[in-house]
């Protein structure tokens, strides 16, 4: 393998990866190995898909130095191979076979045997996907439809409950779709994941700034009891999905059902906002038309007039606190997947995003047990 290279040492290589995973630039870890250019270090990133290799061990019932020394020695003084396994406290079928494997008993050497046996182990087993070529479509069919690996590894095991062999983690996806040399999955299937990334980055914090003040606001504590516990639908969360040249979308989230509807806006001042809202909201039915919560921004600052248009209270969250409106701060990430935020979302029409909102609703979620949304919210309203 290319990473076998000799001018990175195993102790470099296991800085290497400590770096990687510490969220280090390809740049930074090339110079504190003293490397003068960083294409050795970005070759071997890329090569694992970004992703740490294991680090290797031997088998528990291998063979030790130690134990192939004393079989050379054995031989040398002429001693019986069931003799040289009592001695040992091994199977003389296993002393054989490992002196004949080696070269038979003229020509066996400790050292060299060891060597050969730690070459001969590098035998990587095959994963899953290249063993099942059903697995392999299912998988490949449902990224290009834009799931996540996750989403995937879940609806295997609800669709196929008493078939293993249909079983796979998201783990292994990743692997299969990030380490090319694997071979299980196209590179081109990567394009389909949320991120779009080649390979596997360090996690790193995001942080995100409060806005304005709004009159006569009602704070996220006041909110029912049943918007809390997600037990009833009809509870929403709303928030403003931000393009290029200051464009932005509306996207609400059903928090019991985590059912998506987005919404197009031609301005983003604060009486467009609220009448794309009232509009979207009023044509649902009422069992679904119990609260809204909002952060602090300052396009709902005519909540007063959308509350009397549509009967819904808005709820405002705390300052800087987007985790008091999570299942929508998900969905805002599930987004980047289809509107990066380079994207013009002024270019984007109501069709396009009733489409996108329908392929996030007709995706599996972990948190319902990898039910869809629209399953869900069909169910509740039977």
């Amino acid at each position: 393998m290319v990473t076998s290279r000799v001018w990175f040492t195993a102790e470099q290589k296991a800085e290497l990866w400590e770096r990687w995973k510490q969220g280090q630039s390809i740049s930074s870890i090339s110079r504190a190995l003293e490397r003068r250019t960083k294409g050795g270090v970005q070759r071997i990133v890329s090569v694992h898909g970004g992703i740490a290799p294991s680090a290797r061990r031997r088998a528990p019932l291998a063979l030790a130095v130690a134990e192939r020394e004393e079989i050379s020695r054995g031989i040398a003084a002429g001693l019986a191979l069931r003799a040289i396994a009592r001695s040992l406290g091994r199977s003389p079928s296993t002393i054989c076979r490992k002196i004949a494997r080696n070269g038979g008993a003229k020509t066996y050497r400790a050292t060299r045997a060891d060597r050969q046996a730690w070459e001969r182990a590098l035998r990587p087993k095959r994963c899953r996907l290249a063993c099942s070529e059903r697995l392999r479509w299912l998988v490949a069919h449902k990224l290009a439809l834009e799931w996540s690996p996750e989403q995937i590894a879940g609806w295997l095991r609800r669709e196929y409950p008493g078939d293993p062999d249909m079983r796979i983690s998201h783990e292994a996806i990743y692997r299969s779709l990030f380490i090319q040399s694997r071979g299980e999955l196209k590179k081109e299937l990567t394009a389909h994941l949320r991120t779009k990334r080649q390979m596997r980055l360090a996690k790193g914090a995001q942080s995100r700034t409060g806005q304005g003040q709004i009159l006569d606001m009602v704070s996220i504590r006041e909110r029912p009891a049943e918007a809390e516990d997600r037990a009833i639908p009809g509870h929403w969360e709303g928030d403003l999905r931000a393009g290029a040249k200051d464009t932005n979308i509306v996207t609400l989230v059903e928090r019991h059902s985590r059912f998506t509807m987005l919404v197009k806006l031609a301005r983003r001042d604060s009486a467009t906002v609220v009448a794309a809202l009232a509009q979207k909201i009023g044509s649902l039915p009422e069992e679904l038309r119990r609260s809204l919560t909002w952060d602090q921004g300052k396009e709902m600052a005519r909540h007063k007039s959308f509350t009397v248009a549509t009967d819904l209270q808005v709820y405002f969250c705390d300052p800087r606190s987007p985790w008091q409106r999570g299942s929508n701060e998900n969905t805002n990430g599930l987004l980047r997947q289809y509107f990066p935020r380079t994207t013009n979302l002024s270019l984007v029409s109501q069709d396009q995003l009733d489409a996108v909102a329908r392929k996030l609703n007709q995706r599996p979620r972990k948190t319902l047990d990898f039910e869809t949304p629209a399953d869900r919210l069909q169910r509740v309203l039977r």
